[in-house]
C-alpha cells in the first residue's frame, strides 16, 4: 500500500484529506507543520508528500527544501490559495511535482495522485543535484555537499600545493585513491607524473624492483634492465595504496629511500638521487599497528607528516542521493540504458542502509540497478542489498513458518557464486554486497 504524507496545519482540512485518500486505498500519515513533516520523512518511508504551503512554524516551501535536500526523489504536491500561485510556480522550481489550488478539485487530485504512482517516480531529478561539488577553485572529482566533504576538500585544498608526505586514511571503499589523485593534481607537481602502485597486490620479493628497479640479470628472469616506480615517478608524486600490507623488511628499505632521496635498483651498487612526493593510503590504524610493531613507527611518522581522513559513507548520508545519481547517469550511458531516476522508497533505502563497503559498495548497487531495472527507474527489488543484507542483521535462528531465514540467504548467495561460474568478486558484485561479506558467508557455510 502506497503511504502519503499530508502536511497541512488546519487539522479539519487535513482530516478531510485522510478519509478521502484512505478511501481510495492509500495509507495517510498526518503532520500538523512543516517541521513535523520533515522530521518524519527522516524518520520512515513515504511515497508522496502532499503539502500545504502557508504554515505557522515552518512554510511549505522551506519544508519541501528541507525534503528535497534529504530525498530528492521524494514526490512533493503543493496546497495553494489561488493567490500564491506565483509561490508554488517557484515551489516547482526547487523540486516540487505540481501544485494544487485550493479549494482542491478532488478529481484533479486522485488523477495526479495516480499519475505519479503510474510512472512510481519523478521526473529526471534537477540538473545541480547531478552536477560535482566545487567547494574551491581547484580541480577534484569528489562528489558530494555535506559538510564532512566540505572538510574534507578544505584540508586537500592546504595540503595539495605544499611538498609534504600525506598519509591518507579511510575504510575501503571511501575513494582514498580519488582523493590521492586530488592532492597530486592539485600541487606544484601536477604537470608530472603520478605514479600509483597497489603494495598488496604484489608479492614481498617482487615489491622491491617494482619499486626501485632492477639491473638486467638482478635475479631469474630480470632479462632487461627496468626503471622501478619512484624513478618513474621523479620530480612528481608516487601513491604507496595499501601501505599497511608492506611486510617490515620493506618498510626499512621505504624508510632509508625517504631519509636519503635516493634509490637502489636491485642487483646494482648505482644509488640513483630522487625526488619524489611520497601519498600513501591505508584502512589500517598504522599508529597502533606502529604501537605493536606491526609497521615501524619512525617510517609511520615520516609518511604521516600531514593525514588526510576520508569519511565512511554512513557519516555523510546527505550525499548519498548525489552519489547514486552521479553512478546512475555514468552506467546507464555505459550500458545503454535509458534510465530517469530511482523509485522514493529505493532512493529511501539507500540513504537508510549502512554501506559497509562505503561508495564502491554504492556504485556497484547503483550499476546491478541499472542492468536490472525493468521499467526506466531503478525500484527497490533491483537493488539487492535491500534484501541479503536485511537478511544478513537478523539472527540466523530466526523461524518464518518452516524456512530458516538463515537458508533462503545461504541458497541465495550459493546460487548467485554457481551462476558466476564460481568468480567471487563478481557473485558478490551481483548480490551487492562487498568480498569481505561474501567470504565470511562461505565460510560460515564451509565452502572455504
Amino acid at each position: 500500500m502506497k503511504k502519503i504524507l499530508v502536511v497541512d496545519d488546519d487539522r479539519a482540512h487535513a482530516m478531510m484529506l485522510k478519509t478521502l485518500m484512505t478511501d481510495w486505498g492509500y495509507q495517510v500519515l498526518l503532520a500538523d507543520d512543516g517541521i513535523i513533516g520533515v522530521e518524519m520523512v527522516k524518520a520512515q518511508p513515504f511515497d508522496l508528500i502532499l503539502m500545504d504551503m502557508k504554515m505557522v512554524k515552518m512554510s511549505g516551501m522551506e519544508a519541501l527544501q528541507h525534503i528535497k535536500a534529504y530525498n530528492p526523489s521524494l514526490p512533493v504536491i503543493i496546497m495553494t490559495a489561488y493567490s500564491s500561485v506565483q509561490t508554488a510556480i517557484k515551489a516547482l522550481k526547487i523540486g516540487a511535482y505540481d501544485y494544487l489550488t485550493k479549494p482542491l478539485d478532488f478529481d484533479k487530485l486522485k488523477l495526479t495522485i495516480e499519475r505519479i504512482f503510474e510512472s512510481i517516480f519523478l521526473k529526471t531529478e534537477n540538473q545541480d543535484l547531478k552536477t560535482r561539488l566545487k567547494a574551491r577553485s581547484f580541480d577534484h572529482d569528489i562528489i558530494g555537499k555535506s559538510p564532512a566533504i566540505l572538510s574534507l576538500l578544505d584540508t586537500i585544498h592546504m595540503v595539495a600545493p605544499t611538498d609534504a608526505n600525506v598519509l591518507v586514511t579511510g575504510e575501503s571503499g571511501t575513494g582514498k585513491e580519488l582523493v590521492s589523485s586530488a592532492i597530486h593534481f592539485n600541487s606544484l607537481r601536477k604537470d608530472q607524473p603520478f605514479v600509483r602502485i597497489n603494495c598488496a597486490a604484489i608479492t614481498e620479493t617482487l615489491l622491491e624492483s617494482e619499486l626501485f628497479g632492477h639491473e638486467k640479470g638482478a635475479f631469474t628472469g630480470a632479462d632487461r634492465r627496468r626503471k622501478g616506480k619512484f624513478l618513474l615517478a621523479d620530480k612528481g608524486s608516487i601513491l604507496l595504496d595499501e601501505i599497511g600490507e608492506m611486510s617490515l623488511g620493506m618498510q626499512a628499505k621505504l624508510l632509508r629511500v625517504i631519509q636519503e632521496k635516493e634509490i637502489t635498483p636491485v642487483g646494482s651498487d648505482q644509488n640513483i638521487n630522487t625526488d619524489v612526493r611520497i601519498i600513501a593510503a591505508t584502512n589500517k590504524d598504522l599508529k597502533k599497528w606502529s604501537e605493536q610493531e606491526k609497521f615501524r613507527q619512525d617510517l609511520y611518522y615520516r609518511l604521516n607528516v600531514v593525514t588526510v581522513e576520508i569519511p565512511a559513507l554512513r557519516e555523510r548520508k546527505e550525499d548519498i542521493p548525489t552519489l547514486a545519481l552521479h553512478f546512475l547517469e555514468m552506467f546507464a550511458k555505459k550500458n545503454k540504458r535509458d534510465i530517469k531516476g530511482f523509485s522514493p522508497d529505493a532512493m529511501d533505502a539507500m540513504i537508510r542502509y549502512g554501506w559497509e563497503g562505503n561508495v564502491r559498495e554504492l556504485m556497484n548497487s547503483v550499476e546491478r540497478g541499472v542492468v536490472l531495472a525493468r521499467s526506466d527507474f531503478i525500484c527497490l527489488e533491483d537493488l539487492s542489498f535491500a534484501t541479503i543484507k536485511e537478511a544478513d542483521s537478523i539472527d540466523a535462528g530466526t523461524d518464518f513458518g518452516n524456512i530458516r531465514l538463515s537458508q533462503v540467504e545461504q541458497k541465495a548467495i550459493l546460487s548467485t557464486l554457481e551462476s558466476a561460474g564460481g568468480n567471487k568478486s563478481e557473485a558478490a558484485r551481483r548480490l551487492g554486497i562487498t568480498r569481505k561479506t561474501l567470504f565470511k558467508k562461505l565460510k560460515q557455510y564451509g565452502k572455504i
